[in-house]
């Protein structure tokens, strides 16, 4: 008997980080402890692997054992150890050969049974472990296909842990066992949904388009009934798909929020919590894990707010961060965890709490201070954040029901995406930045690009009157060049900064 050494991984966010697992033997006294910094649901592995080994034939001498996880300082959490620690304690007893574990990662949960149950995070777990250099990973059953996404790896998915024993040279009986499988369904396919439903809101299909090309942020106001929830949910159909990289990205944080993922899906993710969510349900956290919130979840994807006014203030602060920097950090005593956060916010919201402010032929119950309070739940440097904001007004019944179909379908629509994309990555090259709306403002406002006098004149009146802050200066200057892209324009003009404006602050230039 001597100490022996595989390997798993611990995460941290969407990050891994390569954990050794050692077991030593010792004295007579019997004994199991894990030491290295585990939370409680990794203390309680002692009772599992004992159990499970047991089960399987694995049996390992009733002495002292110690196992620890190196490196000692990083936080582990999770069941996702219980393989590396049962594989190396059945080595360390002499149960199978020692050199045969070195070089694998192993990543499992263990039933009492022996069986192996499907654990969160395979997916930025394996591909943490060929960054390091691993060329094989152990993973349960259930999670084979998720596992299978990184390429150049050599992935063994078993049922139970006499299988991944007998794989490693012990001379065990492995018995047939159910694997145990996932238990959620894979995510439905998107709906279809098309904006040829959408029946007269020319401009707000127009804006719809601008938002999709610029990677902008979208506010859509209006009585209830105007089409606004219709509008947010038709934008993901018109974003270009995800090259293979980020939906790995993508597919990755959904393994991490404990969603079974099989494929890489190219269509952009699209989430709307309700508007009763949190702050930690929003921007992601726990006590003892940390677990991606909505806002992580949205990454390369659309976020929507739906009556934004009836979310907590706080919540809606917490958006601010990420809609600058593209990442969200969550603290915690005895870990930070860092997720990337780039997505397209789009909040939706009636012009009061009854909905009938300012419409015509209806009658508004709320009184003056509820209409201020109502609209003051949205704070000045969130709006500020935000590129285009947008009135919808109801459409007339008499077009509502005539069954005619918009001329602008999904489509068409994103093939004007796509182009004007293309025109913005090309000017962009050689940047970290893709899309008009990721572009810092200086940028547009200096050196090169910046716009002749005679076409900035109605901005810079805006900035000088008040009507603008430069945060909003510079989210005009981002719009107007996305309405150049899309129309094939070498650079805007008046029309297009003064429909940028309009767009963003409905200011006439």
């Amino acid at each position: 008997m001597s100490t022996a050494r595989t390997w798993a991984v611990a995460l941290t966010g969407v990050d891994g980080h390569l954990v050794e697992v050692e077991a030593d033997f010792s004295t007579q006294t019997p004994e199991f402890k894990i030491i290295g910094l585990p939370d409680k649901a990794l203390g309680e592995a002692v009772q599992r692997v004992w159990n499970a080994c047991s089960n399987t034939g694995l049996v390992v001498p009733r002495r002292r054992l110690t196992v620890n996880l190196s490196p000692a300082s990083l936080p582990k959490h999770g069941s996702g150890f219980d393989l590396g620690i049962a594989i190396a304690t059945a080595a360390a007893g002499g149960v199978l050969p020692a050199e045969a574990i070195r070089s694998t990662v192993h990543v499992g949960e263990l039933g009492l049974d022996g069986r192996l149950r499907p654990v969160p995070g395979v997916l930025p777990a394996v591909y943490a472990a060929a960054r390091a250099g691993f060329r094989r990973v152990i993973v349960p059953h259930a999670n084979a296909a998720e596992a299978a996404l990184v390429p150049d790896i050599d992935i063994h998915a078993a049922a139970s842990l006499a299988e991944v024993a007998a794989l490693h040279g012990a001379e065990v009986d492995v018995p047939l066992v159910e694997p145990v499988e996932l238990a959620g369904q894979e995510q439905a396919d998107a709906e279809n949904l098309d904006l040829a439903d959408v029946i007269g809101q020319d401009e707000a299909v127009d804006a719809l388009i601008v938002a999709a090309a610029g990677g902008h942020h979208l506010m859509l106001s209006g009585p209830p009934g105007a089409g606004k929830t219709m509008l947010a949910r038709r934008l993901p159909g018109i974003l270009p798909l995800l090259p293979s990289d980020e939906a790995l990205e993508v597919a990755a944080i959904r393994s991490l929020a404990g969603e079974p993922v099989t494929r890489l899906d190219p269509v952009v993710p699209f989430v709307a919590p309700h508007h009763s969510a949190s702050p930690a349900a929003l921007v992601g956290g726990g006590t003892r894990v940390a677990r991606p919130g909505a806002i992580v979840r949205a990454h390369r994807g659309v976020l929507l707010l739906d009556e934004t006014p009836e979310f907590q203030r706080v919540a809606l602060d917490a958006l601010r961060q990420p809609l600058e920097s593209g990442r969200i950090e969550v603290h915690r005593a005895g870990f930070t965890a860092s997720y990337p956060a780039r997505f397209q916010l789009v909040l939706a919201m009636n012009p009061c709490p009854c909905g009938n402010y300012g419409v015509r032929g209806a009658e508004c119950t709320c009184p003056p201070i509820a209409i201020r309070r109502y609209a003051s739940r949205l704070s000045g440097p969130l709006r500020d954040r935000i590129d285009i904001d947008l009135q919808v007004a109801r459409v007339a019944a008499s077009r509502a029901t005539s069954g005619e179909r918009s001329a602008v379908t999904s489509a068409v629509a994103r093939e004007r995406v796509v182009a004007a994309r293309a025109s913005a990555a090309e000017r962009w090259r050689g940047s970290p930045w893709r899309v008009n709306g990721e572009v810092p403002g200086e940028r547009l406002r200096t050196g090169a690009l910046r716009l002749p006098a005679a076409v900035r004149a109605p901005l810079d009146r805006a900035l000088e009157r008040g009507q603008v802050t430069l945060r909003a200066y510079d989210r005009v200057l981002r719009i107007a060049w996305t309405l150049a892209d899309l129309t094939g324009a070498s650079s805007p003009g008046l029309d297009e900064l003064g429909r940028a404006l309009f767009l963003k602050k409905g200011l006439l230039a």
